[in-house]
């Protein structure tokens, strides 16, 4: 068994109800949800579209809403503007372009408003069960680097973030690298029945154990194999 192989079923034992913590009722409200996600916690999502689903029930409910009482609505999830002029956009678009139906392929997700790989990603493999690729979220963004899961050299990014151990410098990841690159990488080095997976074993260790600052490394189950370990 390769290194990244014992990770990945370590974390699988660990975590073995890892999933999508979203709460939504159909793939336009997933949609709806993750987008609100951005720099956003999912409790607090969920604490908004459970008033925001009661009130917008369809589709249509989205096409015909007035953006300033739509922003109001979501305004505790932050980046509020562009996040309605998004949602409210794309209901359009599916509407009028998709029959009313979030579209299951990353070629035609990719053209909706505010809509990149990440969010691409978390509806098509949650809402469809297509996996095109991996949702790299800031979980994944940090841990992929910090078990050296990927190659470092090849995710671009200049903002490194280092801490010392034994007295010397030690480079715990690169803050600024690029995600998409990130995800090129993993889909390099796992096999595409881990794709879907991955996303949500390293985020739920990265929110119990392995956070950004000063992560629990005596309680981490894979602690023996992280280069950045603190012990």
């Amino acid at each position: 068994m390769t290194r990244v192989e014992s990770i990945i079923t370590i974390l699988k034992k660990t975590y073995p109800r890892a999933k999508i913590v979203l709460r939504y009722g159909n793939p336009w409200e997933l949609l709806v949800s993750v987008v609100l996600s951005a720099q956003c916690t999912d409790v607090t999502v969920n604490k908004v579209t459970e008033k925001l689903f009661a009130k917008y029930k369809t589709l249509d409910d989205y096409v015909r809403a007035d953006i300033g009482e739509f922003e109001k609505d979501i305004r505790s999830t932050g980046f509020y503007h562009n996040k309605a002029k998004n949602i409210l956009s794309s209901a359009r678009i599916v509407k009028e372009k998709f029959g009313g139906v979030i579209p299951d392929t990353m070629e035609e997700i990719l053209t909706l408003p505010g809509v990149a790989r990440k969010t691409a990603n978390v509806v098509l493999g949650n809402a469809y069960g297509v996996i095109e690729g991996i949702a790299v979220d800031t979980h994944v963004h940090r841990l992929s680097q910090r078990l050296r899961l990927i190659d470092m050299t090849k995710i671009g990014g200049k903002r490194l973030m280092v801490f010392e151990r034994d007295g010397k410098p030690v480079i715990d990841y690169t803050r600024d690298a690029d995600p998409n690159k990130i995800e090129i990488e993993l889909m390099h080095i796992l096999p595409k029945s881990e794709w879907f997976t991955l996303t949500y074993l390293l985020i739920d260790h990265g929110r119990a154990i392995c956070k950004a600052q000063n992560p629990d490394c005596t309680h981490c189950a894979v602690q023996k194999f992280c280069p950045v370990s603190r012990i």
